[in-house]
Protein backbone atom coordinates (compact mmCIF):
# COMPACT_ATOMS: atom_id res chain seq x y z
CA UNK A 1 0.00 0.00 0.00
CA UNK A 2 1.59 3.10 -0.85
CA UNK A 3 -0.34 5.49 2.24
CA UNK A 4 -3.30 7.36 -0.07
CA UNK A 5 -6.69 8.55 1.15
CA UNK A 6 -8.43 5.73 -1.15
CA UNK A 7 -6.18 3.09 -0.15
CA UNK A 8 -6.40 3.70 3.39
CA UNK A 9 -9.87 4.19 3.14
CA UNK A 10 -9.79 0.34 1.76
CA UNK A 11 -8.27 -1.12 4.34
CA UNK A 12 -9.82 0.33 6.97
CA UNK A 13 -13.24 -0.56 5.40
CA UNK A 14 -12.14 -4.19 5.12
CA UNK A 15 -11.24 -4.39 8.54
CA UNK A 16 -14.29 -2.76 9.85
CA UNK A 17 -16.38 -4.97 7.88
CA UNK A 18 -14.25 -8.40 8.63
CA UNK A 19 -14.89 -7.61 12.10
CA UNK A 20 -18.24 -7.42 11.85
CA UNK A 21 -18.76 -10.31 10.02
CA UNK A 22 -16.88 -12.41 12.36
CA UNK A 23 -18.48 -10.93 15.27
CA UNK A 24 -21.72 -11.91 13.66
CA UNK A 25 -21.07 -15.59 12.29
CA UNK A 26 -18.22 -16.66 14.57
CA UNK A 27 -15.66 -16.57 11.45
CA UNK A 28 -14.64 -15.33 7.94
CA UNK A 29 -12.87 -12.57 9.18
CA UNK A 30 -10.25 -13.03 7.12
CA UNK A 31 -11.62 -13.94 3.97
CA UNK A 32 -13.71 -10.51 3.83
CA UNK A 33 -10.48 -8.80 4.51
CA UNK A 34 -8.34 -10.61 2.13
CA UNK A 35 -10.81 -10.05 -0.40
CA UNK A 36 -9.54 -6.51 -0.63
CA UNK A 37 -6.46 -6.43 1.20
CA UNK A 38 -4.69 -8.01 -1.72
CA UNK A 39 -5.97 -5.24 -4.00
CA UNK A 40 -3.76 -2.69 -2.36
CA UNK A 41 -1.04 -4.95 0.75
CA UNK A 42 1.25 -7.63 -0.37
CA UNK A 43 0.52 -11.15 0.43
CA UNK A 44 2.68 -11.46 3.02
CA UNK A 45 1.12 -8.50 4.84
CA UNK A 46 -2.27 -9.86 4.25
CA UNK A 47 -1.44 -12.86 5.89
CA UNK A 48 0.24 -11.20 9.11
CA UNK A 49 -2.31 -8.90 9.44
CA UNK A 50 -5.29 -11.49 9.61
CA UNK A 51 -3.50 -13.59 12.05
CA UNK A 52 -2.63 -10.28 14.07
CA UNK A 53 -6.33 -9.34 13.97
CA UNK A 54 -7.80 -13.15 13.89
CA UNK A 55 -5.69 -13.57 17.22
CA UNK A 56 -8.08 -10.59 18.90
CA UNK A 57 -11.39 -11.09 17.24
CA UNK A 58 -11.10 -14.71 17.74
CA UNK A 59 -9.47 -15.08 20.87
CA UNK A 60 -12.12 -12.96 22.68
CA UNK A 61 -14.67 -15.59 21.57
CA UNK A 62 -12.71 -18.13 22.68
CA UNK A 63 -12.25 -16.95 26.15
CA UNK A 64 -16.01 -16.87 26.68
CA UNK A 65 -16.08 -20.18 25.15
CA UNK A 66 -13.29 -21.27 27.48
CA UNK A 67 -15.63 -23.70 29.73
CA UNK A 68 -17.48 -25.32 26.77
CA UNK A 69 -13.99 -26.77 25.23
CA UNK A 70 -13.22 -30.33 24.45
CA UNK A 71 -9.80 -30.89 24.00
CA UNK A 72 -11.01 -34.68 22.92
CA UNK A 73 -12.09 -32.73 19.53
CA UNK A 74 -9.22 -30.05 19.57
CA UNK A 75 -5.60 -31.84 19.59
CA UNK A 76 -5.95 -33.55 16.20
CA UNK A 77 -6.58 -30.76 14.85
CA UNK A 78 -3.94 -28.35 16.88
CA UNK A 79 -1.50 -30.87 16.35
CA UNK A 80 -1.67 -31.06 12.61
CA UNK A 81 -1.61 -27.07 12.59
CA UNK A 82 1.63 -27.20 14.01
CA UNK A 83 3.02 -29.24 11.46
CA UNK A 84 1.09 -27.15 8.29
CA UNK A 85 1.95 -23.61 9.55
CA UNK A 86 5.37 -23.97 9.15
CA UNK A 87 4.90 -25.47 5.61
CA UNK A 88 2.42 -22.71 4.48
CA UNK A 89 4.55 -19.36 5.69
CA UNK A 90 7.52 -21.02 3.65
CA UNK A 91 5.08 -21.03 0.40
CA UNK A 92 4.20 -17.66 1.27
CA UNK A 93 7.41 -16.17 1.29
CA UNK A 94 8.95 -17.15 -1.81
CA UNK A 95 5.43 -17.65 -3.20
CA UNK A 96 4.83 -15.11 -6.54
CA UNK A 97 2.27 -12.15 -4.92
CA UNK A 98 0.04 -12.57 -8.35
CA UNK A 99 -0.51 -16.56 -7.83
CA UNK A 100 -0.80 -16.35 -4.53
CA UNK A 101 -3.68 -13.61 -5.41
CA UNK A 102 -4.67 -16.35 -8.09
CA UNK A 103 -4.75 -18.99 -5.64
CA UNK A 104 -7.00 -16.99 -2.81
CA UNK A 105 -9.20 -16.28 -5.91
CA UNK A 106 -10.09 -19.59 -6.16
CA UNK A 107 -10.30 -20.37 -3.15
CA UNK A 108 -12.87 -17.93 -2.26
CA UNK A 109 -14.69 -18.99 -5.69
CA UNK A 110 -14.68 -22.68 -4.27
CA UNK A 111 -15.59 -21.92 -1.15
CA UNK A 112 -18.95 -19.47 -1.40
CA UNK A 113 -20.20 -21.70 -3.96
CA UNK A 114 -19.80 -24.58 -2.01
CA UNK A 115 -21.86 -22.86 0.97
CA UNK A 116 -24.36 -21.69 -0.78
CA UNK A 117 -24.81 -24.55 -3.08
CA UNK A 118 -24.02 -27.67 -0.74
CA UNK A 119 -26.07 -30.65 -0.80
CA UNK A 120 -27.69 -32.48 2.29
CA UNK A 121 -25.45 -35.15 2.55
CA UNK A 122 -25.33 -37.99 5.49
CA UNK A 123 -22.69 -36.51 7.66
CA UNK A 124 -19.53 -38.15 8.95
CA UNK A 125 -19.97 -40.06 11.74
CA UNK A 126 -16.77 -42.30 12.63
CA UNK A 127 -13.67 -40.34 12.10
CA UNK A 128 -10.03 -41.42 13.19
CA UNK A 129 -7.68 -38.65 14.75
CA UNK A 130 -5.24 -39.07 11.91
CA UNK A 131 -7.71 -37.75 9.71
CA UNK A 132 -8.94 -34.86 11.93
CA UNK A 133 -5.00 -33.99 11.85
CA UNK A 134 -4.75 -34.18 8.45
CA UNK A 135 -7.60 -31.46 7.73
CA UNK A 136 -5.56 -29.88 10.65
CA UNK A 137 -2.43 -29.85 8.73
CA UNK A 138 -4.23 -28.24 5.38
CA UNK A 139 -5.80 -25.81 7.48
CA UNK A 140 -2.50 -24.88 9.26
CA UNK A 141 -0.77 -24.97 5.62
CA UNK A 142 -3.68 -22.62 4.47
CA UNK A 143 -3.38 -20.44 7.36
CA UNK A 144 -0.06 -19.72 6.99
CA UNK A 145 0.08 -19.24 3.74
CA UNK A 146 -3.22 -16.65 3.28
CA UNK A 147 -4.11 -15.94 7.33
CA UNK A 148 -7.30 -17.91 6.61
CA UNK A 149 -6.62 -19.87 9.40
CA UNK A 150 -10.30 -21.66 9.88
CA UNK A 151 -11.87 -22.18 6.75
CA UNK A 152 -11.27 -25.64 6.27
CA UNK A 153 -12.04 -26.75 9.72
CA UNK A 154 -15.21 -24.54 9.72
CA UNK A 155 -16.12 -27.04 6.24
CA UNK A 156 -15.26 -30.35 8.23
CA UNK A 157 -16.82 -29.58 11.21
CA UNK A 158 -20.41 -28.69 9.57
CA UNK A 159 -19.40 -32.12 7.16
CA UNK A 160 -19.23 -33.95 10.79
CA UNK A 161 -22.98 -32.93 11.55
CA UNK A 162 -21.90 -31.14 15.00
CA UNK A 163 -24.46 -28.87 16.36
CA UNK A 164 -23.85 -25.64 15.52
CA UNK A 165 -22.54 -24.85 19.77
CA UNK A 166 -20.54 -28.01 19.26
CA UNK A 167 -18.76 -26.32 15.92
CA UNK A 168 -18.28 -22.92 17.40
CA UNK A 169 -15.96 -24.45 20.44
CA UNK A 170 -13.58 -26.16 17.61
CA UNK A 171 -13.42 -23.89 14.95
CA UNK A 172 -13.10 -21.32 16.88
CA UNK A 173 -9.87 -22.14 19.27
CA UNK A 174 -8.34 -24.41 16.63
CA UNK A 175 -8.01 -20.88 14.51
CA UNK A 176 -6.91 -18.70 17.20
CA UNK A 177 -3.85 -21.81 17.64
CA UNK A 178 -3.59 -21.23 13.90
CA UNK A 179 -2.88 -17.16 14.30
CA UNK A 180 -0.88 -17.67 16.89
CA UNK A 181 1.37 -20.18 15.43
CA UNK A 182 1.38 -17.72 12.17
CA UNK A 183 2.08 -15.38 13.71
CA UNK A 184 4.91 -16.73 15.53
CA UNK A 185 6.67 -18.32 12.49
CA UNK A 186 6.10 -14.97 10.34
CA UNK A 187 8.10 -13.40 13.11
CA UNK A 188 10.51 -15.97 13.54
CA UNK A 189 11.70 -15.66 9.27
CA UNK A 190 12.14 -11.82 10.00
CA UNK A 191 9.34 -10.85 7.95
CA UNK A 192 7.04 -8.54 9.80
CA UNK A 193 8.08 -5.06 8.56
CA UNK A 194 7.60 -1.68 10.66
CA UNK A 195 5.12 -0.50 7.73
CA UNK A 196 3.10 -3.99 8.69
CA UNK A 197 3.25 -2.79 12.55
CA UNK A 198 1.70 0.56 11.12
CA UNK A 199 -0.92 -0.86 9.16
CA UNK A 200 -1.81 -3.00 12.37
CA UNK A 201 -1.96 -0.06 14.96
CA UNK A 202 -3.79 2.22 11.99
CA UNK A 203 -6.63 -0.72 11.93
CA UNK A 204 -6.95 -1.50 15.36
CA UNK A 205 -9.76 0.91 15.93
CA UNK A 206 -11.87 -0.05 13.25
CA UNK A 207 -11.33 -3.87 14.61
CA UNK A 208 -12.56 -2.98 17.42
CA UNK A 209 -15.67 -1.26 16.22
CA UNK A 210 -16.42 -3.89 13.48
CA UNK A 211 -16.27 -6.57 16.11
CA UNK A 212 -18.29 -4.91 18.79
CA UNK A 213 -20.85 -4.03 16.26
CA UNK A 214 -21.20 -7.47 15.18
CA UNK A 215 -21.36 -8.70 18.65
CA UNK A 216 -24.17 -6.62 19.38
CA UNK A 217 -26.23 -7.39 16.40
CA UNK A 218 -25.84 -11.32 16.93
CA UNK A 219 -28.99 -12.75 17.35
CA UNK A 220 -31.11 -9.53 15.82
CA UNK A 221 -30.56 -10.02 12.12
CA UNK A 222 -31.87 -13.25 10.14
CA UNK A 223 -28.79 -15.30 10.27
CA UNK A 224 -29.71 -17.05 6.67
CA UNK A 225 -30.29 -14.19 4.49
CA UNK A 226 -27.52 -12.56 5.84
CA UNK A 227 -25.21 -15.53 5.19
CA UNK A 228 -26.26 -15.46 1.68
CA UNK A 229 -25.53 -11.69 1.15
CA UNK A 230 -22.13 -12.35 2.52
CA UNK A 231 -21.64 -15.19 0.62
CA UNK A 232 -22.47 -13.77 -2.88
CA UNK A 233 -19.94 -11.07 -1.58
CA UNK A 234 -17.23 -13.44 -1.27
CA UNK A 235 -17.73 -15.38 -4.47
CA UNK A 236 -17.94 -11.82 -6.51
CA UNK A 237 -14.52 -10.79 -4.56
CA UNK A 238 -13.42 -14.29 -5.59
CA UNK A 239 -14.01 -13.57 -9.52
CA UNK A 240 -12.15 -10.28 -9.13
CA UNK A 241 -9.38 -11.29 -7.57
CA UNK A 242 -9.06 -13.92 -10.26
CA UNK A 243 -9.49 -12.32 -13.42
Amino acid sequence: MDGSTVELALFLLATFAGALVAGLSGFAFGLVAASIWLYILTPLQTATLISAFGLIVQGYAVWKLRRALDWTKLWPFVLGAAIGVPVGVFILTWANPAHVRMSVGVFLIFYSCYALFRPAIPPVKTVSPVVDAGVGFLNGALGGMTGLAGILVTMWCGLRGWPKDVQRTVFQPVAVATFLMSALWIGARGAITPDTVKLFLIGLPALLAGTWLGLKLYGRLDEAAFRKVVLMLLLASGILLLF
